[in-house]
């Protein structure tokens, strides 16, 4: 059945979604995209839906040129999950106690640690699953003095971007404890490069908008840098430490949530297994048709053969864990969530508390006026998104959330 192509684009658009199932908004954004001349090709995720410039489950494929509204705000926005020894029979009743001390452990939303964390610490105690950062003093050093390279208008956001290092974030980043099929627990995070890397993404989505050779795109906010000049130059340096930022900010995370897990159970000694991260709002160089390519995934995730990824549900639904099939057709892509049904305003006038009460039931999480734009209601179904990719990955795991911290 998929992919369907979309008729109408310049440049080759393959869906793993029905035309009909797209809101008319998002598909002229996709045809905007696709009209670009550096486009080679762009691929479509049964998650897409309408974003800001560039479309949420896209995949574009370009040459010697880049979009910062494919990559988005939220630069290196990603997911990271670790299994552990735990089981179903070893939570208690109540989990009210556990996601106090996940939320203590990590501040979410605009809050940030009041010092920077102390990574090597905070690695040590699970040097098997995090010995990177447990050993890596070194990488941390050259890391954090890379940010003096950085554009100047970020200069004095280096304290911040410190606090924030393992940080949440709010909207649809989310902290969750999990059950697979076989009742082990796993732990499953989704974050991103937090106020650093919006600010990175805004000062080069400016710079990109009053360049010459933008000023006939079908819509401004798909400003692209082309190789070659100080401006890509720029923008790819910045885009990388953000990347990295991101990746180090979810595995301080995941850390401090193994701590406060290993809080919780303190009677025993709790295992976890090796993490497995990936990316879902990033630039990569890759070989696509024979061809070296700028490849951005906007809401999507490398499937390449092999390759482990995490797809998230909504919080009160499943998510799953799967393996690449490395298919060529999708750019060796696949979705990187259920992907939103509805904006958040929408699900704010539709839904009330007591609809988030219902929807989340069973799950021990925030069930206020402030996370009912969160709704599972206001997510696709993501049962629905994994069977449309099924010839783009293999589910490893089921997990179905028991508790889920938001900010």
């Amino acid at each position: 059945m998929f992919p369907v192509e979309l008729p109408g684009a310049r440049a080759q658009t393959l869906m793993w979604a029905q035309e009909h199932e797209i809101d008319q908004a998002a598909l002229r954004q996709l045809r905007n995209i696709a009209q670009l001349r550096w486009v080679h090709g762009v691929r479509v995720m049964p998650d897409v839906h309408l974003g800001k410039g560039a479309t949420v489950g896209s995949v574009i494929a370009m040459r010697d040129a880049v979009c910062p509204a494919a990559v988005g705000v939220d630069i290196g926005c990603g997911m990271e999950s670790v299994k552990t020894d735990l089981t179903a029979a070893d939570l208690p009743d109540d989990l009210g106690s556990l996601r106090s001390r996940i939320e203590a452990a990590v501040p979410v939303g605009f809050q940030s640690h009041r010092d920077p964390v102390d990574v090597t610490k905070a690695g040590a105690r699970f040097a098997a699953s995090h010995g990177e950062l447990a050993r890596g003093n070194n990488a941390w050093r050259r890391f954090w003095d890379a940010f003096d390279t950085l554009d100047p208008g970020v200069s004095a956001l280096e304290s911040r971007a410190r606090k924030q290092l393992g940080s949440l974030g709010g909207g649809n980043h989310f902290i969750e404890v999990c059950l697979d099929e076989t009742d082990a627990v796993w732990i499953l995070l989704h974050s991103g490069s937090r106020n650093i890397g919006k600010e990175l993404a805004e000062r080069h989505m400016a710079v990109a908008r009053a360049l010459p050779h933008n000023t006939d795109l079908p819509d401004r906010d798909l400003a692209v840098f082309v190789s070659g000049t100080p401006e890509m130059d720029a923008y790819r340096r910045d885009l990388t430490w953000a990347q990295e930022y991101a990746a180090r900010n979810r595995a301080v995370m995941l850390a401090l949530v193994c701590g406060a897990v290993s809080d919780e159970f303190s009677g025993r000694t709790v295992r976890f297994d090796d993490p497995i991260s990936c990316h879902h709002n990033y630039v990569a160089e890759e070989e696509i048709d024979g061809v070296p390519m700028l490849v951005t995934r906007k809401g999507a995730v490398r499937a390449g053969a092999g390759d482990l990824a995490l797809i998230p549900g909504s919080m009160g639904t499943r998510s799953y864990v799967v393996r690449g099939k490395g298919n060529p057709a999708s750019y060796r892509s696949a979705s990187h969530g259920a992907g939103r049904r509805m904006s958040r305003n929408a699900a704010k006038r539709q839904y009330t508390v007591a609809d988030l009460i219902a929807q989340t039931e069973g799950v021990e999480s925030r069930k206020d006026a402030g996370v009912v734009d969160e709704i599972p209601a206001a997510y696709k179904d993501i049962d629905a998104v994994i069977e449309a990719q099924r010839d783009l990955v293999d589910v490893v795991a089921t997990l179905r959330q028991v508790v889920c911290v938001k900010g």
